[in-house]
């Protein structure tokens, strides 16, 4: 009897042994820490990336032109709207934007248009941290009336040959009045008109080809757009704006009144 007792005994103990060794542990930390833990895990990364091909709206705080440009002058811009990385504003609008002439031609008097070759360089967020890198225009402003090539980041100057056929049409007509007021004098009018439009024509066509066409410009106040080359990263320290003042608006330039192409309005008999 003792000894069927003494074996109930060690074969319980053993079963209550093994329960304590599967039991899972208990928790390691307060609740408080639990949650702490939690809300750490729920936080956003500390690092904001700018992609790539990324598109970033510039306004311009200088002019340039062909008409005075040379390779090497800098340009400078500000970023006209913001860009965000995951849901959060990383280069605010007003930050400042630094650019590069690379290649100036000027326009030709008979053909070609004037261009220039740009090239962008920097990026200072208005806390002054700064991001270097080689990117290329992606479009420019309408008003500029110019043109893109945005494989070699040109922009070009229009195209005058309305101008160019209105200065031969308007020197044509005045030879050809004043020609024939010349011819009636002595008696014979188609022939004075005749010499006074030809005299007209040629003066007009002298006018087209010592007059250039109009340069390329970037105007003050324009709005162009920045491809970035390269990814732009920023850490949670690099965005603290909290100490930063307003920026001011940048004023529109006066956009300039096209170039008067033509001869002098005395024709030569």
């Amino acid at each position: 009897m003792f000894k069927r007792l003494g074996l109930i005994s060690l074969v319980w103990g053993a079963v209550f042994t093994l329960s304590a060794q599967e039991a899972p542990a208990g928790p390691s930390s307060t609740p408080a820490q639990q949650q702490s833990g939690l809300k750490q895990r729920q936080q956003p990364g500390g690092t904001y990336r700018v992609e790539a091909g990324t598109h970033v709206l510039l306004s311009m705080i200088n002019s340039v032109s062909t008409k005075q440009a040379v390779v090497g002058d800098r340009i400078y811009l500000q970023t006209a709207f913001p860009v965000l990385s995951a849901n959060r504003i990383v280069i605010p609008q007003g930050s400042w934007v630094t650019g590069t002439i690379t290649e100036v031609k000027r326009p030709g008097r008979v053909a070609g248009k004037g261009a220039l070759q740009v090239r962008f360089d920097s990026l200072t967020l208005p806390n002054g941290v700064t991001r270097d890198f080689r990117s290329d225009l992606g479009a420019i402003d309408p008003r500029d009336n110019g043109t893109l090539n945005r494989e070699q980041s040109k922009v070009g100057g229009p195209g005058d040959k309305k101008g160019d056929v209105g200065t031969v049409i308007g020197t044509t007509t005045a030879g050809t009045v004043i020609g024939s007021g010349v011819g009636a004098a002595a008696g014979n009018v188609a022939r004075g008109a005749g010499i006074g439009a030809g005299a007209g024509a040629a003066a007009g066509l002298l006018g087209v080809l010592f007059t250039r066409g109009p340069d390329a410009t970037l105007n003050k106040g324009s709005t162009v757009e920045m491809v970035l080359d390269r990814p732009i990263v920023f850490e949670q320290g690099d965005l603290d704006f909290s100490n930063v003042p307003p920026a001011a608006p940048i004023s529109e330039g006066r956009t300039p009144a096209p170039p008067q192409r033509g001869w002098p309005t005395r024709i030569p008999y």
